[in-house]
């Protein structure tokens, strides 16, 4: 088994949801934590939090992961002693809208693009060289099962996890002959911030999406994700599709 303990783990999107979940069962593992996310203040909670549940090291770093030229100097800007990054996790991810093709907002389709493709590649070419020279790394996507099936309304949501799906695919092969691993976890339904982003804060129609089911839990995602980590250096948990007992595909879930 792999050991985490005093690792480097930095997580994009630590703010909140499975990104949250992670960063503690990463704490509690003994991990030291980069923690990347646009909310300083929900940052500084996680990080309260952090320390009343283990004694762990972290540094926050307060990120837009869309804007390119401030990935790259926060990622140059990360002290010496917090450089030998030994785990990437690409959580920083988002849906914004639920509409046809021909009706939806272009400002939508550009926060996901930027966001779940644009962000996940800047965040990755700044921090592989290092891992490549340090001849240790792995790369955590978090994809979704809206990455293998296309639903109704979906679309751009939907090609941005298709992306990310073909992307992971890709790291692999310019990664063959490297001790570099490279994992996907594709959730199915989760219940986090994910749907009240998605209909820009309509709490109601959020909480709709949820009801009468019973869907995964962002601490499911996080314990599949240590599953990944810690698994011996020379395996690697390409992918990982994880859906709720009440899910049997991308849109077909039991209520009660």
């Amino acid at each position: 088994m792999y050991s985490l303990k005093n690792k480097i783990v930095l997580i994009t999107g630590a703010s909140s949801g499975i990104g949250a979940a992670s960063a503690k069962e990463f704490a509690k593992r003994g991990a030291k934590l980069i923690l990347i996310a646009r909310r300083k203040s929900r940052l500084e909670k996680l990080a309260e939090e952090l320390k009343s549940l283990c004694k762990t090291k972290f540094l926050l770093i307060e990120l837009d992961v869309r804007n390119r030229k401030k990935v790259t100097a926060a990622i140059k800007n990360i002290p010496t002693e917090w450089k030998s990054i030994s785990i990437l996790l690409n959580n920083a991810g988002l849906a914004s809208g639920l509409n046809k093709f021909q009706e939806a907002d272009v400002d939508d389709w550009e926060k996901m693009i930027d966001t779940n493709i644009k962000g996940l590649l800047y965040v990755t070419r700044e921090i592989l060289p290092k891992m490549i020279e340090q001849n240790e790394g792995h790369i955590i996507n978090i994809g979704s099962i809206a990455g293998h099936f296309n639903y109704p309304n979906g679309n751009v949501y939907s090609a941005t996890k298709f992306a990310v799906n073909s992307l992971t695919q890709g790291l692999r092969m310019d990664l063959f002959g490297t001790p570099i691993r490279v994992s996907s976890v594709d959730p199915g339904m989760v219940e986090t911030e994910f749907s009240l982003v998605r209909f820009h804060g309509d709490a109601t129609r959020a909480k709709k999406t949820y009801e009468g089911t019973r869907p995964l839990s962002a601490k499911d995602i996080a314990e599949t994700i240590i599953f990944c980590a810690t698994r011996p250096p020379h395996v690697n948990i390409q992918d990982v599709i994880i859906m709720p007992t009440d899910q049997a595909a991308l849109h077909l879930v039991r209520r009660d």
